[in-house]
């Protein structure tokens, strides 16, 4: 891992919302000292740029009229908690929808991500999961109703959030540098409210650092064809993750008893563990860890590309998400093994009942195009206070669309 690996991970800022969250002081308290007047550090910051690399053209084009978003503090304060099983994080994001969707994109996308296969040895799987748990594959939806201007939110967060501010400025001064050197404009740099863009959600210092023009129209771009962001996002699984060629990130396995250690495929088969599917691992040769995240639930043999795959976000949950949905797209099954009173995930047209069920009833989802998103989720877990149901997670499955047919 680089000296910036070691410091951030490309996702460390959005995974780290809900820390901040409860350990932010509000701007203006006691407990710290009170920032200068935005104008103030606008002014002042612009050495700091200039020092980076930045013409005084390119600040003066960006920050010379801009105002803080301070709606990013309200975000980092209000980040919506659910408490999701993690049978229910996958249902959600190996979504009916994300399925048929992933398999378009595998079609119409066939050829690059081959390029991909031979340039980096990344399979398309991995690069499908990965693009369609960011962004929806591109989803213009998720586009117009999640994203902000990144440079009014990183301003905001440069000059006033208190805790991590060399980070902010940093990336910040990473923006910038990206005008500079004419890979994009403000006006389209649009993204999360703590500055991820794109297809695969690049931070700044990723776009400026990993980001290759891999489709070759001279400059990098996380938007528009998704080939820098994909190509990119590749690199960064090698480069970063330290991904192999031709390994899978892993099997469903069948476990007797729980094991640590890191060993060989075969001397898993040796111990006793197999394949769930009852097909032979493919390469004996190559590592792996067993991995029970629910007892009782299904066990994983985790290859070195689990972990790889990891390194754009350090969270077990979300990395199994990206894998298995890359699986799935591709043809494979659920899970043989169902984790501990999970349920089925609801199928494209089941979603879409409920929130129109749910959109009748009073409950604003946002939509009913069976995507299940935060606003879907609050209008559920509303829906679950108001019915007396237990627990109130926000979860649209198919007890909710069967209390949901029965009326309130």
């Amino acid at each position: 891992m680089t000296a910036l690996d070691s410091r951030l991970t490309r996702r460390t800022a959005l995974q780290g919302g809900a820390t901040i969250a409860l350990s932010l002081t509000l701007p203006g308290a006691s407990a710290l000292a009170a920032p200068p007047a935005f104008t103030e550090w606008r002014e002042a910051f612009r050495a700091r740029a200039l020092a980076k690399g930045v013409s005084g053209a390119t600040y003066d084009r960006v920050m010379g009229q801009i105002e803080p978003d301070m709606s990013v503090f309200r975000q980092m304060r209000n980040q919506p908690e659910f408490n999701e099983q993690l049978w229910q994080y996958i249902n959600r994001r190996v979504s009916d929808w994300r399925l048929i969707a992933g398999q378009e994109a595998a079609r119409q996308h066939a050829a690059l991500l081959s390029r991909i296969e031979r340039d980096f040895g990344v399979e398309r799987g991995i690069m499908l999961g990965l693009w369609g748990v960011e962004s929806t594959f591109g989803d213009p939806v998720v586009q117009k109703n999640h994203m902000r201007p990144v440079f009014p939110s990183l301003a905001a967060l440069a000059w006033n959030e208190p805790r991590r501010r060399a980070y902010w400025e940093t990336e910040l001064i990473n923006a910038l540098r990206i005008v500079e050197r004419g890979w994009s404009s403000p006006a389209e740099m649009n993204g999360s409210w703590a500055g991820a863009m794109g297809h695969t959600q690049w931070m700044p210092e990723v776009w400026l650092n990993v980001g290759i023009d891999y489709d070759g129209d001279g400059r990098v771009s996380p938007f528009g064809r998704p080939d820098d962001a994909l190509g990119s996002s590749a690199r960064y699984l090698v480069n970063r993750g330290k991904y192999r060629r031709n390994e899978h990130w892993g099997y469903e396995v069948r476990a007797a008893a729980a094991a640590s250690g890191n060993r060989s495929y075969a001397a898993w088969t040796a111990a006793g563990v197999t394949r769930a599917d009852g097909q032979p691992f493919p390469q004996g040769d190559a590592t792996a860890q067993l991995w029970i995240p629910v007892p009782g639930g299904p066990a994983f043999l985790l290859g070195r590309n689990f972990y790889a795959v990891r390194s754009y976000n350090p969270s077990m949950n979300y990395t199994l998400a990206i894998c298995h949905l890359g699986d799935r797209i591709l043809g494979s099954s659920p899970f043989l093994q169902p984790f501990p009173g999970s349920e089925r995930a609801l199928t494209l047209a089941e979603v879409q009942e409920v929130q129109t069920r749910l959109t009748q009833a009073g409950f604003d989802t946002g939509g009913t195009d069976g995507r299940v998103g935060a606003q879907t989720m609050k209008a559920v877990q509303a829906f679950q206070r108001r019915a007396g149901l237990a627990p109130a997670d926000g979860y649209a499955g198919l007890k909710v669309l069967a209390r949901l047919r029965q009326g309130l």
